[in-house]
């Protein structure tokens, strides 16, 4: 835990130049199949030309950034100085073989055309110099035709169980020493901590035991190996130490109804790290030093009742802490622990500012923040609040950064647009980071940098992409050797899988939706059966790279559309608080208006659209089939919110500092009784006509068991047959795997019986 992504995005609950808009008859012409649309013979101008092929090639309708990301990529340095002058025929050539992946070491414009002409790209056109805008029509179908070209025989089916068994070897970590790596794989069909000692032939040893649940997650301090596991998915969860270095496997934190959430691990204090646990209040957490020989707990620092979270400085000592009603907010500071916390910088509603660690001499403190601002940006306070700004994106928030204790400074930030991106702030690191990735030939969306030793010369790195589920290497810089170590799921072969596309279009109020489109492989993006799977929170977000969901409802022949509906996290204040208290209304317009985008698009069959979901993606099913009942011809509604008031209700305590917020956001159960009547589903099946399965978890403490039963219960009352899975060792989401695999194969099944007929 020593060395992290540091994160402050908001909890998960449930540019340069613009482009010049063409008319809805032109992007119409410019996705028809055929080239039977009347426009006026007049040339085109390089900048129209970009903005049509734009349309035509892309699925990115509604971001004029995305838009001149991918312009920049076809038109390369002083490539068409005028975009206003007439695009020469040439020109296209080196655009569209760009846009196709089809360049190779074409030097000239004439080896461009040349290769264009092979393309038949110009097929059916005369020999103009210039193109007019018919011409363009006539070039854009022709380079679809090759875009597009497909057997439109699909692929083989692949098994639910090859999609969700347990997909090997994760979570690999370096002890701080590096002398030894970590891991979780499968024992007894649950995941379980293995370690394996470096630079030697011995088998793995495995240190946990757990039969009843999957391992959360392990971390070290010093040489000591600790993991965390829940209880049948109360999200309870607790610190276990393991079977190894002369350990007991045991229980550390053995409270009941207690979870348990890591703060430091206390650098040079033996045996010792902090924790949070809301032991003595379920609603709050308290600060513990925890000896994890043996789990002897001190309590350091008392929440008064309104501290959300807490931060310790290079020392150990508890300095910072922030408070919340949920809506405002206070940083507060101490010198010391044996001075009283004092206000450090006030929030406003709106603000989030997340403290994240303590320069090295504990003069300044890291920090992400938005207060004075819409987008969230990582800055750097004094002792006495001054702040400066170290790294900004004018499109998204930063989603996280990593400070290096041992450089005393900012290594490198991330943020994502379609995938994400990194900024670097140290020149040896991003060598090193861009040594790595030429040796592993990736992208760096597709790179991740796991973990590392103390001196920062030994690597865990990862490669992932959205058709490659996973694969980690051990990189050791000093002898430039790559070692790869584990590949998930090998079975699934990537050629078989399914590319996920970035997308954006325009809301029906102008907001620009972002979101993902998987398209089946090997199947011509027409007219096929479309899967909407809203997110969860839903103050979260979908993000480009490997969904095993997404992956198997492709290999079945559907598309799958994800967005970025407002109040989704990452894209500035502004976006996510027009998401509040829009359940139901504009953000799930928002939803069907990607729905309609991807029908307008051809892509879609508007007689077979499904709607499937999970946590706020389940409500928003409900939603949809409620208020927009014949849009969707099945749903699935997994964990899903049907009752405002009841969820409201029974939140787990220690959400209860977030209260405030859930009014703001979500709306009051008194002041917003009208508004949260009508946008709950339950209160509504009377419109439901869709076909519905809902799975719950029995144990789950953020969408409580009632909120299915109830909406079930309704819709059978009224002669609806539904279809209901509850898991008695689950929680917000099955983890099991037979679990897993016994619900995707009933949803697959239901949908085939709804979609495919």
């Amino acid at each position: 835990m020593k060395k992290r992504f540091l994160s402050a995005s908001l909890a998960v609950i449930l540019t340069t130049s613009a482009v010049i808009p063409v008319s809805m008859q032109e992007v119409r012409a410019s996705n028809e199949t055929s080239s039977q649309v009347e426009v006026r013979e007049e040339r085109l101008s390089a900048k129209e030309f970009l903005d049509l092929t734009v349309t035509a090639l892309t699925f990115q309708h509604g971001s004029e950034t995305m838009r001149q990301e991918i312009i920049d990529t076809w038109v390369k340095g002083a490539e068409l100085k005028d975009l206003s002058g007439n695009i020469k025929r040439d020109e296209v050539a080196r655009i569209l073989v760009r846009a196709l992946n089809k360049e190779e070491k074409e030097a000239t414009l004439a080896e461009y055309q040349e290769k264009a002409n092979k393309l038949g790209l110009f097929n059916g056109l005369s020999n103009s110099e210039t193109i007019t805008k018919q011409d363009a029509v006539k070039i854009l179908n022709n380079a679809k035709n090759v875009k597009n070209a497909v057997s439109n025989k699909g692929v083989k089916e692949i098994s639910v169980e090859d999609f969700m068994k347990n997909p090997g070897s994760v979570g690999y970590q370096l002890s701080p020493d590096g002398n030894y790596i970590t891991y979780n794989s499968a024992w007894k069909n649950r995941s379980n901590v293995y370690v394996k000692k470096m630079n030697d032939d011995s088998e793995p040893v495995r240190v946990s035991s757990s039969k009843d649940r999957d391992i959360a997650g392990s971390f070290w301090k010093d040489n000591n190996l600790l993991y965390l596991k829940d209880k049948g998915g109360d999200e309870n969860f607790h610190i276990y130490s393991t079977k190894f270095n002369g350990n007991k496997e045991k229980d550390l934190t053995p409270y009941p109804n207690v979870t348990v959430r890591f703060l430091s691990g206390l650098q040079g204090v033996k045996d010792e790290i902090l924790i949070t646990m809301n032991k003595e209040d379920a609603k709050v957490f308290d600060v513990y030093k925890l000896n994890v020989k043996t789990g002897k707990t001190t309590q350091v620092a008392k929440n008064p009742g309104n501290i959300s979270s807490w931060l310790a400085d290079h020392d150990g000592k508890v300095r910072m802490a922030v408070t919340s009603d949920g809506v405002e907010g206070t940083i507060l500071y101490r010198d010391s622990e044996k001075d009283e916390f004092k206000p450090f910088i006030e929030m406003k509603a709106g603000d989030e500012v997340m403290p994240l660690a303590f320069s090295k001499d504990n003069k300044h403190i890291i920090a992400t923040s938005n207060k004075g601002r819409d987008k969230v940006e990582v800055v750097k306070y004094d002792l006495k609040g001054n702040e400066e700004v170290i790294m900004s994106n004018s499109e998204v928030d930063v989603i996280g950064v990593l400070y290096s204790p041992e450089k005393d400074k900012l290594v490198y930030g991330g943020y994502i647009t379609d995938k994400i991106h990194y900024q670097f702030f140290d020149k040896d690191f991003e060598k090193l980071f861009r040594k790595i990735q030429n040796k592993l030939g990736v992208h760096e969306s597709e790179l991740r940098i796991n973990d590392y030793n103390k001196e920062m010369t030994k690597f865990i790195v990862s490669v992932s992409s959205d058709t490659v589920y996973g694969k980690y290497y051990y990189y050791d810089s000093k002898t430039d050797k790559m070692t790869e170590m584990a590949t998930l799921s090998p079975w699934l072969k990537q050629e078989e899988l399914a590319e996920m596309h970035p997308i954006s279009y325009k809301s029906r109020d102008g907001l620009t939706i972002n979101g993902y489109l998987t398209l089946p492989k090997n199947k011509e993006a027409k007219n096929l059966p479309l899967i909407v799977n809203p997110h969860g929170g839903p103050w979260g977000r979908d993000t480009w790279g490997f969904n095993p969901e997404v992956q198997l409802l492709a290999n079945r022949g559907y598309a799958v559309l994800q967005m970025n509906f407002r109040s989704s996290a990452g894209y500035g204040k502004k976006f996510l608080e027009a998401g509040n208290k829009q359940w139901g209304l504009k953000i799930q317009d928002d939803i069907t208006d990607g729905v309609q985008w991807a029908i307008d698009q051809g892509i879609a069959d508007p007689k077979r659209i499904g709607i499937y979901g999970a946590s706020f993606g389940g409500y928003a099913t409900l939603a949809g089939i409620a208020f927009t009942p014949d849009l969707y011809a099945a749903a699935v509604d997994y964990v899903g919110v049907s009752n405002i008031f009841s969820l409201l209700n029974t939140i787990p305590p220690y959400w209860e500092t977030m209260r405030e917020m859930l009014y703001e956001r979500v709306g009051h159960p008194e002041k917003d009784k009208e508004l949260l009547t009508a946008v709950s589903p339950v209160f509504h099946v009377d419109k439901i006509k869709t076909p519905l399965f809902v799975a719950q978890g029995a144990n789950d403490p953020r969408v409580n068991k009632a909120e299915s039963d109830q909406i079930v219960e309704a819709l059978r009352a009224r002669g609806v047959n539904v279809e209901y899975m509850v898991k008695d060792n689950e929680g917000h989401g099955f983890q099991n795997e037979e679990n897993k695999i016994e619900f995707y194969n009933a949803m697959l099944k239901f949908l085939d019986n709804h979609l495919k007929k």
